[in-house]
């Protein structure tokens, strides 16, 4: 069976959408191949990068993404991880399922923690909060093909 393909969106594509296509593709890479895009990208947030190299996944070499870099991708599902980007996105022609999933946004919290440790507090919950939705794939989805 051939894997669905997600999009996962974000404003930056530079921490929760990173996320989100890294659990993707470890957890559930069998059945899903996961992308990632941000209608306003930016570079990669190194604490993003910092916490999940605390749980063994490298996106140290990733680059954020505009949406506009999958012209000819037809994905199944698009799946919107902020209010912005669920505001912003773009129609997806076809069939592609689109879900909205808000997280918090681990850059905005951290901005007025006192120390890198409670900064990282935030990022490492986003984390996993994102990955028990991923692991819930593909029930969460609901309208599987």
């Amino acid at each position: 069976m051939t894997p669905l393909k997600i999009l996962f969106l974000c404003t930056g594509n530079s921490c929760r959408s990173q996320m989100a296509e890294a659990w993707t593709n470890r957890l559930k890479g069998d059945s899903f191949q996961a992308f990632s895009a941000g209608v306003a990208p930016k570079q990669v947030d190194t604490r993003a990068v910092k916490a999940m190299a605390e749980v063994d996944i490298d996106i140290s070499g990733n680059s954020s993404k505009d949406i506009d870099a999958f012209p000819e991708m037809a994905f199944d599902y698009v799946i919107t991880l902020c209010d912005h980007a669920n505001e912003s996105c773009p129609f997806f022609p076809g069939n592609t399922i689109r879900i909205h999933k808000g997280f918090d946004d681990p850059p905005k919290l951290a901005e007025d923690t006192a120390s890198e440790d409670d900064a990282m507090t935030h990022y490492r919950r986003v984390r996993d909060e994102i990955r028990k939705y991923v692991e819930g794939f593909p029930e969460v989805l609901g309208n599987i093909r």
